[in-house]
């Protein structure tokens, strides 16, 4: 230790209290001087801790309801100052200015502002500009002094003092590099807030932010390394979720349910409904009477890719449904909510990771999606867009009836989660031949068909399961022989966004199969 990296004075403003009055009580013990601002400066008095007011060291008054306090020379220079530099110490000397070697600083709750709905005038004054300032200046000063934007440092910070008085360097260099990005997603959240006031979906500069939440053990492969990151968005879903039991969540399983909560979600909360995912894809979907009638439907469109899969359900977690699922060996399952019925069956299943997400995100929530390429990255909307009933235009002689009506909306939702290209063949609210992820449309057309087949078997059935049933594809046929391909596996009537330059081809041989198709003007690309 220097006594010019010795920790003389500390300055804490914080807006989150929670530890600062045991920490700034034991930096008192250790004999540095307290200089603190409004809220935090009360809190540490009414502890009975002497603390000098910034207006005292600035000789300058705060004003503007707060806006004008920190923002002064005698407080960025003693940030500032080298103190190895015999300019910047006569400098000091001339200006009275006093080092400052620890500033403890967290910042003005914007993001929990605007997530709580707060009108714009709020949200404006809940932009901190003093705090930034001091933190960016002491982090580039990091060579004479610490700062603390984490209350998870306090213990780390008072140690080091306690035992030395004073800092070590890799500790101050580790703490800059962390206020650094503190402040780089405070300001990205503040200027995804802007962007979205005004309207302005792509802003010429666009920042992103996270916070860490877990340093996974690898990535998709296991060569590779990976983290899991927050973005404090409020919706429903993987981010949100308390893990009741479990082994910590990979890459993959994180991945794998992200989509499962998704297509269950795109189902909506009415009607019992069960998603089972495996490898981002649905291997079986359904809705039913019961989340059993559900689970049991969506198990038998693929029994073999369910195993080792993902299961989301659209409404609370029973006993009866838990004792289902533990059949099969199954690696995550994750549910608005869970009785104790089906935690303490689920128990006896140690690995099994089982999240309870506290609710249903929205299918049609904004977002954005960030997808990276060499040298830099894709930014679109995330496909929030769903269809209804008046979405759609019959385009066959044919009109669907009923049945084949309601079953042609839920396999294009489902087709909506299928990666491209997408083929689902459904019937009763059950898929019943999943395509996914093929070059060719008549690929995925045919090994949808051919699971159908294998599921048949798998259940003792008398006929493939695509018998009367229907088929949705996530884009346009570009030919007919897609289409006469789920004919040929017994389904009669297909649904699709129509839009391509042979539609009068498709629809011609669509009408000679018998078939009826219904085009929804909307494409459901997933990569």
């Amino acid at each position: 230790m220097t006594d010019e990296t010795r920790v003389k004075r500390a300055l804490i403003s914080v807006s989150d209290k929670s530890g600062i009055v045991d920490f700034a009580k034991r930096l008192a013990a250790a004999g540095v001087e307290l200089i603190s601002t409004g809220g935090t400066a009360r809190a540490l008095r009414e502890a009975g801790l002497t603390v000098k007011d910034v207006a005292e060291v600035t000789e300058f008054p705060e004003m503007m309801d707060g806006r004008i306090k920190t923002l002064h020379p005698r407080i960025h220079g003693g940030l500032l100052a080298l103190r190895d530099d015999a300019g910047h110490r006569q400098s000091m000397s001339e200006h009275g200015i006093d080092g400052i070697e620890l500033l403890v600083v967290n910042l003005y709750p914007f993001e929990e502002t605007v997530a709580k709905g707060a009108d714009f005038a709020e949200c404006i004054e809940n932009i901190d500009i003093g705090g930034p300032a001091m933190i960016r200046a002491a982090a580039k000063n990091h060579a004479f002094v610490g700062v603390v934007t984490d209350p998870d440092d306090y213990e780390t910070v008072l140690s080091e003092i306690e035992a030395g008085g004073a800092l070590d360097a890799e500790t101050r260099r580790r703490l800059a590099a962390k206020a650094y990005a503190k402040t780089a997603c405070y300001d990205a959240a503040i200027s995804a807030w802007f962007a979205g006031q005004s309207g302005e979906a792509f802003p010429k500069d666009y920042a992103a932010a996270g916070r860490l939440s877990a340093v996974l053990r690898y990535g998709e492969n296991p060569h590779q390394e990976a983290a899991f990151y927050k973005t404090g968005e409020a919706r429903h879903g993987v981010a949100t979720a308390r893990q009741l039991q479990g082994k910590a969540l990979s890459y993959n399983n994180l991945n794998d349910t992200d989509a499962a909560y998704e297509l269950i979600a795109e189902l909506g909360p009415a009607k019992p409904a069960v998603a089972i995912i495996k490898h981002a894809n649905p291997c079986g979907a359904a809705m039913g009477e019961s989340l059993a009638e559900a689970y049991d439907a969506a198990l038998r469109c693929d029994p073999v890719s369910a195993f080792g899969g993902i299961v989301a359900l659209n409404q609370k977690l029973t006993g009866a449904l838990a004792e289902k699922i533990v059949k099969v060996f199954t690696e995550v399952v994750i549910a608005p909510e869970v009785d104790e019925d089906a935690a303490e069956i689920f128990a006896r299943k140690k690995n099994l990771r089982l999240l309870v997400a506290g609710g249903m995100p929205a299918a049609d929530a904004s977002g954005k999606v960030i997808k990276p390429i060499a040298g830099g990255f894709l930014l679109q909307s995330r496909d929030a867009r769903t269809i209804s009933a008046g979405d759609l235009t019959v385009v066959t002689k044919r009109q669907p009836n009923a049945r084949e009506f309601a079953d042609m909306l839920f396999a294009f939702k489902v087709a909506k989660h299928v990666k491209s290209n997408a083929i689902v063949y459904a019937k009763d609210g059950a898929t019943v031949g999943v395509g996914a992820g093929q070059m060719s449309r008549l690929d995925s057309s045919r090994i949808a068909a051919r699971k159908a087949i294998d599921a048949a078997e798998a259940c003792g059935a008398a006929a493939p399961l695509t018998e009367g049933s229907v088929v949705a594809s996530d884009a346009f046929f570009p030919f007919a022989d897609g289409l006469l391909a789920a004919a040929e596996a017994g389904a009669t009537a297909v649904i699709q966004p129509g839009g391509s330059i042979r539609d009068e081809d498709v629809i011609a041989a669509a009408d000679e199969a018998g078939l009826a198709m219904a085009f929804t003007g909307v494409r459901h690309f997933r990569h």
